[in-house]
Formats: C-alpha cells, sequence, structure tokens
C-alpha cells in the first residue's frame, strides 16, 4: 500500500478532524487542571459562572465530540480497507502493523504524558475492525447500533428497578475525596518521579475500566463511522443537503433534550452515565456532524473555517501537543497550576490553545505535507521514507 496523496484526501473529514479536537480540548481541559474524574461535578461548583460554565460544557462539548472523533477514527480505517481492495493489496497485515504503531504511541503518551490517553483504546479496537470493517454497511450499521444500545438500556433498567427497589443507587453523586487529595498532591506538588507513579497507577485504573466498556461504546462508534463511509456521507454531502437537514432538525434537539436530563431530573447514577453521555452523548454528536457538513458546503463559511481542515490534516500531533501544552501548564514539572484554576479560566485557556494550534498547523503544513507525529507514524507503519516536505507551486 501506498499513501494517500494530499490531492485525494477528503478535506470536509480533516474539517470535522479539527471540530472535534476543539470539543476533545475543551472537556479534557477539566481533567488537566483538575482531580475532575473524582469530583461529582454538579456540587464541586458552587459559584454561579463556574456553574454556569459547567453546564455549558456538560450539555454542548462533553460526550459529544469524542464520539465524532471516533467516528471519524473507522470512517478512516475503511477508506483504508477499500483502498487497498482497489489496489489489491493486503489490507490486514498493513493495518496490524499500523495499529501497533499507534498502540505504541498510546502507552508512552498515556505513562510519560497524560493517564486520560484515548490512543490505547483506538489502537486494540482497530485490531478488531480487521475483520469488522468487512461486513457490508446496513449489516455493519444495525450490529453497531445492537452492541452500543443494548447493553446501556439493560444497565439502565437495571439501575432503575435498583431505585425503585431502595430509592436510591450507592453511585449517586459519587466523589473520591482521597484520590482527590492525592491527585492535587502529586500533580500540583509532586516530583517527577511522584507523578510519574500516580499517572501510571491511574492509567492501569482507567485502562481497565476502559478496557471493560470499550468495545461497548467506542468500538460501535468506530464501526458506524465505517458503516458511514461505506455509503460516502461525507464525499456526498453536497447533495444530500435535505437529509442532513432532516438529521440536524431531528437529533440535534433530541440530543440536546437527552443531555439536559440530570439538569431536570437530578443527577442520579443513570442519569449522568446512560441517559446523558451514553444515549444523549452520540445523538448530539450527529446532529452536530450534520450542522457542521451543512455550514462547510456554505463558500464563505467554508473559507473562514479552513484552519480547522488545516488542524485535521494533522490531528494525531495536534492531540498529543495539546496534553504536552496542559500538563507543562498545569503540572508541578512546569508552571504548577493544577488545582488553582477555575473551570472558566480553564476553558478560556482550552480555546486560546487551540487558537495557537490552528496558527501552527498553518504554518507547518506550509512547509510539510503532514505533522511530525504523522510523519513518523507513516514511516514506521509503511517500513519506508517519505519526503514530507511541500512541493512548491
Amino acid at each position: 500500500m501506498t499513501p494517500t496523496p494530499l490531492t485525494e484526501r477528503v478535506e470536509a473529514l480533516d474539517y470535522l478532524r479539527g471540530i472535534a479536537l476543539l470539543g476533545i480540548l475543551i472537556a479534557n481541559m477539566l481533567h488537566f487542571h483538575s482531580p475532575y474524574a473524582y469530583m461529582d461535578p454538579y456540587s464541586w461548583y458552587t459559584i454561579p459562572s463556574e456553574q454556569s460554565m459547567f453546564h455549558f460544557i456538560d450539555v454542548f462539548i462533553e460526550a459529544s465530540f469524542y464520539p465524532l472523533f471516533a467516528m471519524l477514527f473507522g470512517y478512516g480505517i475503511n477508506m483504508q480497507y477499500e483502498k487497498s481492495v482497489k489496489q489489491n493489496t493486503a489490507f490486514g497485515p498493513f493495518m496490524a502493523k499500523r495499529m501497533t504503531v499507534l498502540l505504541l504511541f498510546g502507552v508512552l503518551h498515556a505513562v510519560l504524558i497524560w493517564s486520560g490517553d484515548i490512543l490505547v483504546t483506538y489502537a486494540l479496537m482497530g485490531f478488531i475492525m480487521i475483520a469488522v470493517v468487512r461486513i457490508p454497511k446496513k449489516w455493519l450499521l444495525a450490529l453497531s447500533l445492537l452492541i452500543y444500545f443494548v447493553p446501556s438500556l439493560l444497565l439502565y433498567g437495571l439501575s432503575v428497578l435498583m431505585r425503585s427497589n431502595s430509592g436510591s443507587f450507592m453511585m449517586d453523586g459519587f466523589a473520591d475525596t482521597k484520590q482527590i487529595e492525592l491527585a492535587i498532591s502529586a500533580y500540583g506538588n509532586g516530583t517527577f518521579g511522584e507523578i510519574f507513579a500516580f499517572r501510571l497507577n491511574e492509567f492501569f485504573m482507567f485502562e481497565i475500566i476502559g478496557l471493560l466498556t470499550s468495545g461497548f461504546i467506542i468500538l460501535p462508534l468506530i464501526m458506524m463511522g465505517a458503516a458511514f463511509s461505506k455509503w460516502k456521507v461525507i464525499e456526498k454531502m453536497y447533495a444530500h443537503k435535505g437529509k442532513l437537514l432532516v438529521v440536524l432538525f431531528v437529533f440535534l434537539p433530541v440530543g440536546l433534550v437527552l443531555k439536559n436530563v440530570p439538569n431536570w431530573d437530578g443527577p442520579k447514577f443513570e442519569n449522568v452515565l446512560l441517559v446523558q453521555s451514553i444515549f444523549g452523548g452520540p445523538v448530539l454528536t450527529v446532529g452536530w456532524a450534520a450542522l457542521f457538513l451543512l455550514l462547510f458546503q456554505v463558500p464563505f463559511l467554508k473559507y473562514i473555517t479552513k484552519p480547522f481542515a488545516t488542524v485535521g490534516r494533522m490531528a494525531f500531533t495536534t492531540y498529543i501537543m495539546q496534553s504536552v501544552i496542559a500538563t507543562l501548564i498545569f503540572y508541578s514539572y512546569g508552571a504548577g497550576l493544577y488545582g488553582k484554576v477555575d473551570i472558566v479560566t480553564g476553558t478560556w485557556l482550552a480555546i486560546g490553545i487551540f487558537a495557537a494550534q490552528l496558527i501552527a498547523a498553518q504554518v507547518w503544513l506550509s512547509k510539510f505535507r503532514m505533522g511530525p507525529l504523522e510523519a513518523l507514524w507513516r514511516k514506521l507503519s509503511y517500513g519506508k521514507n517519505f519526503d514530507n516536505k511541500e512541493e512548491k507551486v
């Protein structure tokens, strides 16, 4: 197999990746600057400005942009599969090598930079996709929906049943005070060795949970993206404006309603984890994707949002650099602001970091074909060197 030439890239795919990266950074920033994973945010934030910002992120951002990135990951895998079929090359060995390299990058990212890594999960699910991507599109989409929603609906029913019997649920308003203190002590004031040890412990803890759930959450999202790729949803978006409008006006409001349930019915376990995140998140994701694709078809808006497509071309580098920059700002071996920044400041910092990345991507890709990590990933995947310098016209 050979790399995809720049002229054959689907610009709207890069554009969606760029937007997803912004949403992911805003959501991840909560974890970068505070022990968010161990607190109950519905009771933690008491200042009105912080409550408003949390509500905005909780409804519009959280759990609605990582599904988009996962779907785009699946979209890309299917594009590579169809390319291998067209070129009559071996898809399995190549993709296995590519996912092995991604897995290595993910482990290094998790243990040396940030424990909230998602690349390990993507790589492991990517190995499964080597076989799954061959399923016909209708069956692939149906299977993905089955895998995603059936276990979640069963868990929701079990949670409701337990609540009806006891009047409460043990995970309601869960907060781990000890872990909050340990996280602040390590990341905010610890040595690099202490940070490494705490981060390694978090990685194993999160990875075990991730492995138990990713097969029912991340894998079906990747499968959905692969199915959409088989239908050429993005490539044919100009011919399907009407369908995109219908999707927009159905999925966006339904998604927002589901995402608001914890604010109306209380932050119960099943409302927060299941109704809001598992059900509402992907529904809103599809609504957002339809909106963004429609906006991309407006010439003026396509022009002014071109930087998102540029940063999306180097999504791998952008994602890793977000972790590097954020940890240097918040961890003790950098500016040491962990636990000292409120959610409003943290969100604006995320936007500022991404704005800088938009500029950096423009500068870098004016001289090179792809980001530095993309070039390294490609070299290791194909086993040969490629010229990364941009051709001058």
